[in-house]
């Protein structure tokens, strides 16, 4: 049988998300419907659907009922899921708390739901078939019949995912669409000007664009979404205007075909998920360069740890991320998460500094140096570091790697030492600090400039945005106040160590 988190995993997070799993993860036989007002009749292994249950303490009531029952999950829609009482109810009582997306109807979970566990039982075995592909090519024959029309179904892309056998009715647009498995670039800005993927994004039901001056045959549209998301769309080459019930038939297909992109999306999902995994326990130093190399397709060269700070919790930041990470390395997905950072592993060279996007949601993004596979947590550690220096703002910009700010890594490991050894409390700064702090002056910083740049008092002005006459009337000051050599070199290394101490720490 599949557990809990598979069926989670396969649904896909457009629909589902585990709010709390227990350790072991149990296993699901059957999906039940707790009918508000009326005693479900619960079995081991259950997935239990909280239909209509909108307050805590319901929820609370209906997982101890399916604990006892020993159901495996128990499934509630927001805000009941989150709700402190209900977490610590299925925590205490060890049941799956899976919370479902606010806009998604019960009906299609159950269908989905089952067939999820429909699959499972025929290939309990493994992930690998992809029978959703072969399916989308079996409904888009089903849907050119009910809307009596050659279909393609698409991605937000534009991208084709499948398309009827049924050829009676095309043009050019349509043939260049199925060859090049998209549509194409000029037939794409045709259909942009008319508006049509702005109504997509509206949510309209159908859309019908006329014939058009180049001989493109006219299009009815329906866009395909679920939960709220868009998740593609499916075109009809049609002769002309379409009645009302043909529309209206065409439009009730979308809610099946976006189970089915679902179930694709499912599979795509757990093979994602099982290079997560895998690249976790390679940075962590669980898994061996050979694993690596042969599961998550990487060659032999030196790589490079990239780790992405993302602020806040905003979950569909994060998938948006983990997706754009997970874009142009090898066949396979190669992304990760840990500590609430997302992790990617990229060859020497390859472009991770355009993850650095604040746009896109991507603040700060450090790498590791470039270093054997087997060296990989070696990185993982150099990209922290380098990290906790740009949240710092010790290292200004978006970016940074380990070897191009060794000079600042330097600087903060010696004040990190030095910190930790109270260098900065020997000899006569802390008094000029102290001073600094009652009058609001700047000899601290004055001083350190002086050592940072030895013999140039105009460019240790500019560091301080002053004049250098004033610069050199603070320095006359700042002997005046403390007793320094600074023709001893080892005074000027002694107090240099404690100023960087001092800015660093």
């Amino acid at each position: 049988m599949v557990s809990v988190r598979s069926v989670v995993d396969r649904v896909g997070p457009t629909l589902l998300h585990a709010v709390q799993l227990p350790d072991p993860c149990p296993a699901v036989a059957d999906v039940v419907i707790a009918e508000p007002g009326a005693p479900a009749q619960l079995a081991a292994g259950d997935l239990v659907l909280g239909v209509a249950i909108n307050d805590p303490a319901a929820g609370v009531e209906l997982i101890r009922h399916s604990a006892a029952a020993g159901a495996a999950a128990v499934l509630l829609k927001p805000p009941v899921a989150r709700k402190p009482p209900v977490r610590r109810a299925a925590k205490a009582a060890g049941v799956a708390l899976i919370e479902v997306r606010a806009a998604t109807a019960w009906a299609q979970l159950v269908w989905l739901l089952r067939t999820v566990l429909d699959a499972a039982a025929e290939e309990p075995e493994s992930l690998e078939g992809d029978p959703a592909s072969a399916d989308l090519f079996r409904l888009a024959d089903a849907v050119a019949a009910v809307v009596d029309a050659p279909v393609t179904i698409e991605d937000t892309n534009s991208r084709v995912l499948a398309y009827s056998a049924r050829q009676d009715i095309t043009d050019p647009a349509r043939v260049s669409t199925i060859m090049g498995r998209r549509i194409p670039d000029d037939v794409l800005a045709k259909f942009r000007s008319r508006g049509v993927f702005r109504e997509l994004s509206r949510g309209r039901q159908t859309i019908f664009v006329p014939e058009q001056r180049d001989g493109t045959l006219p299009r009815l549209i329906v866009p395909i979404r679920m939960g709220g998301e868009l998740l593609g769309s499916m075109w009809a080459v049609v002769r002309g205007p379409v009645s009302d019930e043909r529309a209206a038939a065409f439009a009730d297909t979308a809610p099946v075909v976006a189970l089915h992109l679902l179930r694709r999306r499912a599979h795509a999902d757990a093979q994602r998920r099982a290079s997560a995994e895998l690249l976790r326990a390679v940075l962590e130093g669980k898994a061996g360069p050979r694993a690596a190399i042969a599961e998550l397709e990487l060659t032999d060269e030196p790589h490079r740890v990239v780790v992405v700070d993302t602020p806040g919790d905003d979950e569909g930041l994060r998938l948006a991320l983990m997706e754009r990470m997970s874009l142009g390395i090898g066949r396979r997905p190669i992304a990760t998460e840990l500590g609430g950072l997302l992790y990617t592993v990229v060859p020497d060279g390859a472009d991770w500094p355009s993850l650095a996007d604040p746009a896109r949601g991507a603040p700060r993004v450090a790498a590791g140096s470039a270093v054997k596979i087997g060296e990989l947590p070696r990185s993982r550690a150099e990209a922290e570091e380098t990290l906790s220096l740009l949240r710092a703002g010790v290292i200004k910009g978006p970016s940074g790697s380990f070897d191009g700010l060794w000079t600042a890594l330097a600087l903060h490991r010696t004040a990190s030492a030095a910190a930790a050894a109270g260098v900065a409390e020997l000899g006569p700064l802390e008094q000029l600090r102290e001073y600094d702090r009652i009058n609001g002056t700047g000899y601290v910083d004055t001083l350190y400039e002086w050592l940072r740049h030895p013999g140039d008092p105009r460019s240790a002005a500019q560091a301080l945005r002053i004049h250098p006459n004033t610069f050199r009337y603070r320095m006359r000051r700042v002997l005046e106040l403390v007793p320094l050599d600074l023709d001893d070199p080892d005074v000027r290394l002694a107090l240099l160590v404690q100023l960087v101490a001092v800015r660093w720490s």
